[in-house]
């Protein structure tokens, strides 16, 4: 047996013989690593959700906003500004590498009544076109059609999300009449559910959608607030934002409109997670912090509890760096077991939320979680320890 595998067997036997204090030494750890590993798995998640309902808006969608392109990636410039008419539309679908271009009005914090009951959504006027545009999939009634323009019919398609919430189901919403800030809407359709992913991370669930024509109320004089596009192709964006952009210059200022795709919006989104991300893991972290020091508390209590071997040990031949890695790697075993604890933890309840939410654990919050519990208990293991080691063998002997 090397010296090594002598100190680790040492440091083993004391643990076995407290078991209740290693664990409650090793708690703090424990909630700490389960709080950084859990945020970490919950952040990614999130990401990951939001990716994923963009990705079902499409990879090839552009959207022409007005404001500046700062704004209107933080989740501003959406209201104000120019608005765009039917030269602009034109003018658009003219340049080469757009495939549908669906017109847009826009009524954000509208309150859609039914039933004595009311949801604040986000009212979407536009053509038929929208349907290709935002890849909205039936799943009840119909989506609007090229003839709802021509009629002007007061037609509506709602969300899975507020059919339930008015009406209790799907099918039950179909024909019935909702009410949005005074205006009277039959339920055409119902589209399925695509969540988060809207412009500016906004929730596709809370839009409704109906005919241009139908909302003159609200939009007297035909204007719309933004232009959403659908590319042929992901490779030909950066051409068309580019060609878009020269021909809505020659009628705008350039600080007036926005042209900006999916992927422009994603890393926007993606870098306030990533923020957020690390603000509370910084929060969650200051709970290892505590732990450290609880685990330097209890190895001062070890090192006055066993003076007497120490000065033993000593006496028998061992240096000072022997009495100083025993209690250095109890140290860092105590860190380690809630370390591995915390993780063993976080695993399960991933597990359990995962078929509700897509929370998953990257291997290297793991990685990070176990060194940092291991350096914690190298670094409030080492006072401790250096105390043990620097006893004088002849009064730790005497030691009542």
């Amino acid at each position: 047996m090397n010296h090594f595998q002598f100190v680790i067997i040492a440091a083993l036997s004391d643990f076995s013989h407290n078991k209740g204090r290693t664990f409650l030494t090793s708690l703090g750890i424990l909630i700490g690593v389960m709080s950084v590993v859990l945020l970490l798995a919950l952040g990614l998640g999130l990401k990951k959700y939001i990716s994923d309902q963009f990705d079902s808006l499409g990879a090839n969608l552009i959207y022409v906003m007005p404001g500046n392109k700062k704004a209107l990636t933080s989740g501003g410039g959406m209201v104000g500004g120019i608005k765009f008419d039917e030269k602009d539309v034109l003018k658009v679908k003219r340049v080469q590498g757009v495939e549908v271009i669906a017109p847009v009005f826009a009524k954000p914090g509208a309150e859609i009544e039914a039933n004595g009951k009311t949801e604040m959504v986000e009212l979407i006027a536009s053509f038929d076109e929208i349907n290709a545009v935002m890849n909205l999939q039936l799943e009840e009634g119909r989506l609007i059609e090229h003839r709802d323009g021509d009629k002007k019919t007061k037609g509506i398609v709602i969300s899975p999300k507020i059919a339930k919430s008015l009406f209790s189901t799907s099918v039950e919403a179909i024909g019935k009449t909702v009410e949005i800030e005074g205006q009277s809407f039959k339920v055409i359709g119902i589209y399925k559910s695509k969540g988060g992913g809207g412009l500016g991370g906004s929730d596709m669930d809370s839009h409704v959608f109906v005919p241009a024509s139908s909302i003159y109320a609200f939009n007297p004089d035909k204007k719309y607030y933004g232009l959403y596009i659908k590319a042929q192709s992901k490779e030909v964006i950066p051409q068309v934002k580019k060609d878009i952009e020269e021909v809505l210059l020659k009628r705008y200022d350039k600080k007036t409109f926005s042209v900006v795709d999916q992927s422009e919006i994603m890393s926007t989104v993606s870098q306030i997670f990533d923020i957020l991300n690390l603000v509370l893991v910084a929060i969650a972290a200051i709970s290892l912090l505590v732990g450290g020091i609880g685990i330097m508390n209890i190895m001062y209590v070890s090192v006055s509890e066993r003076i007497k071997e120490i000065g033993i040990r000593r006496a028998l031949g061992a240096l000072k760096i022997d009495i100083l890695s025993l209690f250095l790697i109890e140290a860092v075993f105590l860190s380690m077991i809630g370390g591995l604890l915390g993780v063993l933890i976080s695993a399960i309840i991933v597990y359990l939320v995962s078929p509700i939410f897509p929370a998953y654990i990257d291997i290297m919050a793991v990685i990070l979680a176990l060194g940092v519990s291991s350096c914690i208990g190298i670094v409030f293991g080492v006072f401790p320890a250096k105390s043990a080691a620097d006893l004088s063998p002849i009064d730790a002997i005497r030691y009542e």
